[in-house]
């Protein structure tokens, strides 16, 4: 909104440049306004670019944990089940031999 305004004003004040020294003046004060304005607003644009940037990262890195912490639990849960199974397995095994022998 400011470029919008200020824009205006500093084509106004080019065009007076002409006319005196303290139109001169007025216009590269006028530039330097400008200028410095633009530079508070691409500052601003570079800090929150930054900060989305951070957050969505985080964001990415705690997705990523969660999965393979989700990951590493089925892994295990899915290891200790064979291993019931194996057990389980190996005991019926053993009954049935047992029994043939009986």
């Amino acid at each position: 909104m400011k470029k919008a305004i200020l824009l205006p004003i500093a084509a106004a004040a080019f065009a007076l440049s002409a006319c005196s020294d303290k139109a001169q003046n007025e216009t590269s004060e006028a530039a330097d306004s400008i200028a410095a304005d633009a530079n508070a607003t691409m500052g601003e644009a570079v800090d929150d670019v930054e900060a989305a940037s951070d957050r969505a990262f985080d964001a990415a890195e705690n997705g990523i944990d969660r999965a393979g912490a989700a990951i590493g639990n089925a892994a295990d849960d899915a290891g200790r089940a064979i291993d019931r199974g194996t057990r389980e397995t190996g005991e019926h095994l053993e009954h049935a031999g047992n029994d043939l022998q009986h």
